[in-house]
């Protein structure tokens, strides 16, 4: 699928996706500002400004004008916050794409940050983190990346501890934005039913008056690790929930489409190894999966698994038994050809919409400087040899990168560090 991309003379990029045959169009503006680009005091800035920018322009001075505004349009509309990006994004039908990209860049552009509306959206915000607390599923997650990371940034929750929402002032957005809401920072896609050149023209005109200050950096992630290392957060529940993982390889790193592919042979689809083994042979859990997770300067290998408190030890064993198998028997033929048509079947049918499109171009983009187009990842994915895999899970599968978080009626630290050794 073929994409256009500009650089402006200030350093802002826009790329455009254009889709002959579609009936929508999305507008995502994408911004380097996450929750590694904050600092302690301010944790969970970066989510909050998204929700602020929702909350009223200069020209929309109220949310209920913006959300009626995008009800009359029959757009849909959201945001999201990551470790380091957030992004803004409008889908509508395509006769309505000047209007959407009206919205959003206004949102993105002109914000009041309105005292009223800032009290009232810490309540929100509050809500939104006693609501993550209370679903054990997504809270590992956050305990996984501080088992990993400590007390940085990348092992910070994106939403921010609660008293530091309750202190946010109005000022610490204003200044928050002037570093990180820049030129160089910023990147717009449009994707879906739209002319190239048309929305250069049109998103350089509306973003012409914005900001070239030097962008503010983040600092570097920090990874020290030499053993295995448990976390576990109790919680009376009748499952208990658990992230096993390793350090592993940032978004650059060459050897990342054949951790791909071996993430996807151990916990993607219902016949994955995982999913064979802990639920149709076993039926220890509902849900198992594995995945990558990569950012610019670090990277984890982790599989997910909500399981019966009392099986928790069996199936660490049983997932540790099936990692060594990667680094000491060769993926069948077979089995490595079935994953990786899984893989790019499921890569194109997750990219037939305009917004998953203009999301997919979009992070590349921000996060790499460089694009790869559907076609480009499935040669990458096709290269991958059952040699690559091995040689990737021997490096990756150590101790020394091993990690386990755990939320669930769970109190004994000691007992899991002694499953928890791959040379068992």
């Amino acid at each position: 699928m073929k994409y256009k991309k500009k650089i402006l003379k200030n350093g802002m990029r826009i790329v455009a996706v254009p889709m002959k045959d579609a009936k929508t169009v999305t507008v995502l503006v994408l911004v380097e500002a996450g929750s590694k680009y904050e600092t302690k005091n301010k944790s969970g800035i970066s989510h909050f400004l998204e929700h602020m920018n929702f909350k009223g322009t200069k020209r929309r001075p109220t949310p209920a004008i913006i959300h009626k505004e995008l009800d009359s349009l029959g757009a849909e509309s959201n945001a999201f916050t990551s470790q380091e990006l957030t992004a803004y994004y409008a889908k509508a039908e395509h006769s309505q794409y000047h209007k959407i990209l009206d919205v959003i860049s206004d949102m993105y552009l002109n914000p009041i940050f309105s005292e009223t509306e800032m009290q009232k959206e810490k309540g929100v915000i509050l809500q939104e983190i006693s609501m993550n607390e209370d679903l054990p599923q997504r809270d590992v997650g956050r305990l996984f990346m501080k088992l990993l990371y400590g007390d940085q940034p990348a092992g910070w929750s994106i939403l921010g501890p609660a008293e530091v929402i309750r202190d946010m002032k109005r000022e610490d957005f204003i200044k928050y934005r002037q570093q990180h809401y820049v030129a160089q920072a910023t990147t717009v896609i449009v994707a879906g039913k739209c002319d190239s050149k048309k929305v250069f023209k049109d998103v350089e005109k509306i973003f012409k008056d914005i900001s070239t200050t030097e962008k503010t950096p983040k600092k570097k992630v920090i990874e020290i690790q030499k053993t295995p290392q448990v976390i576990i957060k109790y919680k009376k529940t009748d499952q208990t929930h658990l992230i096993l993982g390793f350090r592993a390889y940032n978004i650059f790193d060459k050897r990342l489409p054949t951790l791909k592919v071996l993430a996807a042979i151990l916990g993607k689809g219902m016949s994955s190894r995982l999913f064979h083994k802990l639920r149709d042979e076993m039926g220890a859990c509902y849900y198992v999966h594995a995945e990558t997770d990569r950012y610019t300067d670090h990277g984890t290998f982790e599989m997910a698994v909500g399981v019966n408190s009392k099986r928790v030890n069996e199936v660490i064993e049983v997932i540790l038994k099936e990692l060594k198998r990667f680094a000491t028997e060769p993926v069948d033929v077979s089995e490595l050809k079935k994953t990786k048509n899984l893989m790019i079947g499921r890569m194109y049918l997750g990219l037939e919409t305009s917004d998953s499109l203009a999301e997919f171009y979009g992070i590349q983009e921000v996060l790499k400087r460089s694009i790869k187009t559907p076609e480009q990842s499935r040669i990458e994915i096709e290269k991958v040899t059952a040699k690559d895999i091995m040689k990737v899970a021997k490096e990756i599968f150590q101790n020394k990168n091993l990690n386990l978080a755990v939320v669930g009626d769970i109190r004994n630290e000691k007992n899991l560090k002694k499953v928890l050794l791959l040379g068992k």
